[in-house]
């Protein structure tokens, strides 16, 4: 008689218990910048994909393309447009594969494709190499667009060293990385998305007004077979990674309201595809009529061998700088979110400001100190960038689809899939090596 009051407590109990447990997990995903606000339209999708691929490396595309040569040079360009959108399609679809449920972050769809431990080494690693590596190389990026604009408009002012430029550079996002979700670095994404198109614009247009240069050559500049195949595959290596916005695709797409009438895919793609235009205007241009103007004695930044008139250059530097301040803060977010969810739900951490004050600025100073201790971390990017750039653009979105959809054996999804794994995997392998 004793012992059914003491079953209905234990019932009650845990019926508590977990009331308690979902009430707190909704706190935190209300806290969390990924989670917190989903009340997206589809046109903040168009500048966010814009910000997040588009970057400062649109400008060395024509001597990608000097390396290259003309036609493995557009051929590549336009495949990669083409494999990238296809690749960004599957990521949009999948991100609701599941009725009832939205895989709000890239290592979810890893976790549900093949583990939640598998899943999470799988994609983890390679994101935060994506992530934190751009950061900081938007960091010296920004630094030296900086002194690029001081040297520009005062030609006789005294010399100011790189590094002042990077921590006046990382001083706007000691401020701005503590908006606390997508959503609300909305303005400072539409404003980097215009920069890249403007700068873009200038850099093709000022091409145009220079005219093609006296003696030009298209020929590959190495003298040996060695030295062009090296060459070769850097250019193949600078145009994969100038594609490589995918690796926070979900984490935006997470943004956007959805419903089972009306599901954030038809957003999302609309968005999509509208920045892929915005990207193939800026791309195309740029690294085509920069080439057709110089040949091969282009400069790895357009930029720099476009030299006057003054004041246009200086105007594009200061846009790229608008650009990176966007797309670091574009790529900071999903890190946020990673670091802020270990502590909160892993180490109990209570949600709070000054949690977030810490931690955001502890990893904004962490990107500067890397910047201003390795300012050639562009180029160590190159070989980095071969184990994550190109696997999380090109072919993990391939690989994931292929297993958890498993479609029919030797038809057209399977073998288009499969047909892009094999090829990403030998790119990458070569662009890791060189």
């Amino acid at each position: 008689m004793e012992t059914q009051p003491s079953s209905d407590n234990g019932y009650a109990g845990n019926n508590t218990s977990s009331e308690e447990n979902l009430k707190r997990q909704k706190e935190i995903d209300e806290w969390l910048p990924i989670t917190s606000s989903r009340n997206a339209k589809w046109w903040y999708s168009a500048f966010h994909n814009v910000t997040a691929m588009v970057g400062a490396g649109v400008l060395s595309l024509p001597y990608a393309l000097s390396e290259l040569g003309w036609g493995p040079g557009v051929a590549i360009l336009v495949l990669s447009w083409i494999i990238t959108l296809y690749t960004l399609w599957q990521m949009v679809e999948m991100h609701e594969m599941v009725p009832g449920k939205r895989f709000d972050r890239y290592h979810e769809l890893g976790q549900y494709a093949f583990g939640e431990k598998l899943g999470l080494y799988i994609v983890v690693p390679q994101q935060l190499i994506v992530e934190v590596g751009v950061c900081i190389v938007y960091m010296v990026t920004g630094g030296k667009s900086l002194e690029k604009f001081h040297d520009t408009v005062c030609s006789t002012c005294k010399q100011i060293k790189l590094t002042y430029f990077i921590m006046i550079f990382a001083s706007v996002h000691f401020v701005l990385s503590h908006l606390p979700n997508f959503n609300s670095i909305s303005g400072v994404s539409l404003a980097a998305a215009v920069m890249s198109l403007s700068y873009s614009t200038i850099a093709w247009g000022a091409s145009v007004a220079k005219g093609v240069q006296p003696e030009v050559q298209y020929g590959y500049k190495a003298k040996t077979a060695a030295g062009t195949v090296f060459n070769f595959f850097s250019g193949l290596g600078d145009i994969a990674f100038a594609y490589a916005g995918h690796n926070v695709v979900l984490e935006i797409q997470a943004t956007i309201p959805s419903t089972p009438e009306k599901p954030s895919k038809g957003p999302m793609w609309k968005g999509v595809i509208v920045a892929y235009i915005v990207v193939a205007l800026c791309y195309f241009p740029v690294a085509l009529i920069g080439y057709w103007m110089f040949g091969n004695s282009i400069e790895d930044n357009i930029l720099i061998s476009l030299e006057k008139p003054a004041w246009l250059i200086a105007m594009a530097n200061i846009f790229v700088v608008i650009h990176v301040i966007g797309s670091y803060q574009i790529y900071a977010m999903p890190v946020f979110d990673m670091i802020e969810t270990v502590l909160v739900k892993k180490l109990n951490f209570r949600p709070s400001t000054t949690l977030r004050f810490f931690v955001r600025n502890f990893y904004v100073a962490f990107t500067m100190f890397i910047a201003i201790t390795f300012p050639f971390f562009g180029g160590l990017l190159g070989f980095f960038g071969g184990f994550a750039f190109a696997p999380t653009t090109y072919f993990l979105p391939c690989i994931i689809w292929l297993a958890i959809y498993k479609p029919k054996k030797f038809g057209l999804s399977w073998w288009t899939n499969w047909v892009r794994e094999v090829d990403s995997n030998f790119t990458n392998l070569i662009v890791s090596m060189c």
